[in-house]
């Protein structure tokens, strides 16, 4: 794709960049509406049986995924025109979801502004080691990194490493409001579960909330995975890095079916979104059918996304993902090559 290309590709999103105030209240009824209604009933359902109390959890949590949309849009200032608009909306939106509004929209942006570039990772996006990198770390970090990259880690206690403990604290150099802001929602979190503890009794609300935070966020970080390691992905150094192709070749197509494409807010078109992230997400899926080149982004199915789930390392060499058992099985290859 040529430079003329990739900036026509970029002014043929701005039609698209334009949020409608009543598509977005709409979207705030029927996400939060259904949410809370959800919970009501999870909660009346204790005194029934917790078999049925756990599939209204589960159907709870796509909402809570929906209302992370929501708050996603306002980091981007796309959700509203008004900035005290987005303002608002993403930190009530931040409380719901236990995520701190200045804190994510700021490591957000950096991850959109950095995404598969080899020389600037690590904020806002995932550890992501180039087989060369793997192989001369100390044995502590390829543990560590192993551990991390583990689907049972990442999905089971990723939920509680990231939303429970690790967005309650500050990121190093953060600035005197994103501080503030995280200690403020901190303090809103706690004083709305507190509420609720007392309202109803901590053992039905853990009963109730404790489902629904686990699923909602267990699908979250798979989402986030999803959407940029699949096996021909882009990455590239500083020099020839390039934001359109990183968005283009470097996110997904989630193609999912349509009742979970409406749960996760369109965010399935990932690879839209990156290209213009002032994209609200009503209008995602226009931008990608209007727009013929975007056609080409890769596209993974809810089947064949749970293949990146063994891709592990990314390798400079043939330009792709590849798992632990491939660099052994290149190694190998080597060595007797060199015999």
């Amino acid at each position: 794709m040529t430079q003329a290309q990739q900036a026509k590709l970029r002014k043929d999103m701005m039609p698209y960049e334009k949020s409608d105030p009543k598509k977005s209240i709409r979207q705030m009824i029927n996400t939060l509406v259904p949410l809370f209604a959800l919970w009501y009933a999870a909660y009346l359902s204790l005194s029934v049986s917790y078999w049925l109390t756990l599939p209204i959890s589960i159907i709870a949590a796509g909402f809570v995924i929906r209302t992370f949309i929501i708050f996603h849009d306002c980091c981007h200032q796309s959700f509203f025109k008004s900035r005290k608009a987005n303002d608002i909306i993403g930190n009530i939106t931040g409380v719901i979801t236990l995520v701190p509004y200045q804190q994510w929209k700021n490591c957000h942006s950096i991850h959109h502004a950095t995404s598969s570039n080899l020389d600037k990772r690590g904020i806002g996006d995932m550890w992501v080691l180039t087989v060369d990198e793997y192989d001369a770390a100390p044995l502590k970090t390829k543990i560590a990194y192993r551990i991390y990259r583990n689907p049972f880690v990442m999905l089971l206690i990723g939920p509680i490493a990231i939303f429970l403990i690790a967005y309650r604290f500050n990121r190093k150099g953060a600035r005197s409001k994103e501080k503030i802001n995280t200690h403020l929602t901190n303090v809103a979190i706690v004083a709305l579960y507190a509420f609720m503890c007392w309202l109803i009794g901590w053992q039905a609300f853990v009963l109730v909330q404790g489902p629904i935070f686990f699923i909602s966020a267990m699908l979250g970080i798979w989402l986030f995975y999803v959407q940029h390691q699949f096996e021909d992905s882009y990455f590239e150094h500083e020099d020839e890095w390039s934001y359109v192709l990183a968005a283009v070749e470097g996110s997904s197509y989630y193609k999912l079916p349509k009742v979970l494409q409406w749960l996760t807010g369109n965010i399935g078109f990932h690879h839209v979104h990156h290209l213009s992230p002032k994209v609200p997400n009503y209008n995602l899926e226009k931008a990608h059918d209007d727009t013929p080149p975007l056609h080409h982004a890769t596209t993974i199915t809810l089947r064949t996304s749970l293949a990146s789930l063994r891709f592990s390392l990314w390798d400079e060499e043939s330009k792709s993902f590849i798992s632990f058992k491939d660099r052994k099985r290149i190694m190998m290859r080597k060595s007797v090559s060199l015999k």
